[in-house]
């Protein structure tokens, strides 16, 4: 028994010492990988890897929402929750989104800088200048906010959040790895297509738009990792939902191809008319809020709260804006809706995305872009087809095409958005209608906002992405980096630049070239003192000089190295 007992012993030892070693091994690795970088198989590893969580991540925000509604909402298995509402109390319908915005206030406030959820617009931000990073703490109160919103009687959509929650991954990952530029944000990229593919069972779709939309290039080195992580998003969707469809089609849609595809360009240019009037809607709603909240001085945790009453107030009526809405979009685009609902139910969709999103809620706006188009191309299919009716289609071919070119005029994405529409419906039949209800409805969006609805959120705080790196990468170049430092500068020359700082010309060492070259337009000098400010009283004090030539170097190579990484 004492020698049974030494060789478990010694068995023990030896293997305490193999899992010594092996994790050793594990640290080197690690160590090395944060030391050299990734190679290009370590990296696909790390892709697929990102894939799976950011799969997961979806997955179980989607199922969170899913349980938390039905639990709010008292809903039993396969119930909608638009017929369920009639037999709960009407003080339930109207308080439960007041009580999910105070909340979502309350997290705002806490954990947020500025009281504002962050979205998919904030990704295509840090994808652009902020080497491939987000904002991780208010990523994830963001986050909880729309889950809160999509729950309790929000109207937006659950991607916006996932998107960022992805990319909130991928920050995490890049400050383990440090990871430079171009190794970030293709782990963004990564990100992103897994937590879109795994949302809609898409992984074509979650690839291309991560591409498109979030890195806004399809340079060939991204490619493959990001393909190999939207795989790994789908794969996890469907351990859970099987290989099916988001939406499910009763019939086959068949075109009477050239005599009907001017009714389909009609629809496009209906589709994008009607994305503008969305987008601007809610622009003017978010400018009219502000505006009160500060005249009235409202508290900023108060206004989701004081939305979620108006939203509250319009469900009593028509319950079918409540949530996500895919549960109307699958009755549009299978014809399940007459005429005048689709309309109603179209325009009242629309008011409760304008109060959410206005109204600092939280969520996206794919979702109700996606509602909102297959009831206004329901409704437009209804009329046609009745004017025409031997030379028609099914009404249900112009629900999907409108679903399709309304939220593409709202992505700007018209190539993601067409993949995402073939792989939620399965319908890969009807391509030519999509295609030319997409076309016209993203040409006539892009004249009336800044490309899409998130470069239009990016260009009213000050950030001109929509018009390529040429306008957006001096923001990418701080002074401090090119500025030459004033040990390095003769006494004439340091004169001369403190009598320019005395009359208030100068630059922050913090800012960015993009104040500097508006200074060198407006002023014949080829340079410009930089400052900081020294102690309690704030004082400038001179740190170096700027000189114009320095700054077109630094501009020039920040233009070089991101059409290498487009076109790498």
């Amino acid at each position: 028994m004492i020698a049974n007992g030494k060789i478990m012993a010694k068995e023990i030892n030896s293997l305490a010492l193999k899992s010594k070693k092996f994790f050793s091994f594990l640290r080197k690795v690690w160590q090395v990988l944060l030391d050299e970088g990734p190679s290009q198989f370590q990296f696909w590893f790390i892709a697929m890897m990102i894939g799976v969580v950011a799969g997961f991540m979806a997955l179980f925000f989607r199922k969170a929402i899913e349980s938390l509604q039905a639990q709010l909402y008292l809903l039993d298995e396969n119930q909608l929750i638009f017929s369920v509402t009639e037999t709960l109390p009407w003080y339930w319908i109207l308080f439960l989104p007041v009580l999910g915005g105070l909340l979502v206030g309350f997290i705002l406030h806490q954990f947020t800088p500025d009281a504002r959820v962050r979205s998919v617009a904030d990704v295509i931000e840090g994808a652009a200048i902020r080497n491939g990073k987000v904002e991780t703490r208010a990523g994830i109160a963001s986050a909880i906010a729309s889950l809160i919103t999509l729950s309790s009687g929000g109207s937006s959509g659950r991607e916006g959040p996932v998107v960022h929650l992805a990319a909130v991954i991928s920050t995490k990952v890049s400050r383990w790895m440090n990871a430079t530029g171009l190794t970030s944000r293709d782990l963004l990229g990564c990100a992103v297509a897994a937590a879109v593919s795994a949302s809609f069972n898409a992984p074509i779709a979650g690839t291309i738009f991560a591409l498109e939309v979030v890195l806004r290039h399809f340079a060939l080195h991204a490619f493959a990792p990001i393909s190999i992580a939207a795989v790994a998003g789908a794969v996890i969707n469907r351990l859970e939902y099987g290989n099916v469809t988001e939406f499910e089609l009763f019939e086959t849609n068949a075109l009477y191809f050239y005599v009907e595809l001017p009714a389909f360009l009609v629809l496009g240019l209906m589709s994008g008319l009607i994305a503008v009037a969305l987008m601007k809607s809610i622009f003017l709603a978010e400018d009219a809020a502000n505006e009160i909240q500060s005249r009235y001085r409202i508290p900023r945790w108060l206004r989701p709260a004081i939305a979620g009453l108006l939203l509250g107030i319009i469900a009593l009526f028509f319950p079918h804006i409540i949530g996500v809405g895919y549960d109307t979009t699958s009755l549009a685009l299978t014809g399940q809706l007459l005429l005048h609902e689709a309309v109603i139910f179209c325009i009242f969709k629309g008011i409760a995305v304008v109060i959410t999103i206005a109204g600092r809620m939280g969520g996206g706006v794919f979702s109700p872009s996606l509602m909102v188009g297959a009831l206004a191309g329901l409704g437009f299919g209804i009329v046609a087809t009745s004017i025409f009716p031997n030379s028609s289609s099914s009404e249900t071919l112009y629900a999907l095409a409108g679903m399709g070119a309304v939220a593409s005029a709202v992505l700007g994405a018209p190539i993601s958005t067409t993949l995402i529409v073939f792989e939620l419906t399965g319908d890969w039949q009807t391509g030519l209608a999509l295609m030319a209800s997409v076309s016209i409805a993203t040409i006539v969006a892009s004249r009336a906002v800044h490309r899409s609805f998130f470069l239009t959120q990016l260009e009213r705080r000050g950030l001109h992405l929509a018009d390529g790196p040429q306008a957006y990468v001096l923001s990418m170049c701080f002074i401090n980096e090119i500025m030459r430092p004033v040990e390095d500068l003769d006494r004439k020359l340091i004169d001369d630049l403190e009598k320019l700082v005395s009359k208030n010309v100068f630059v922050k060492s913090n800012q960015t070239l993009d104040s500097a070259l508006a200074i060198f337009e407006n002023m014949s000098t080829t340079v410009i003192p930089v400052v900081v400010f020294q102690g309690d009283q704030r004082k400038l004090e001179l740190c170096g000089a700027l000189f114009q030539v320095d700054a077109l170097k630094g501009y020039n190579k920040a233009l070089i190295t991101t059409a290498a990484e487009e076109h790498s």
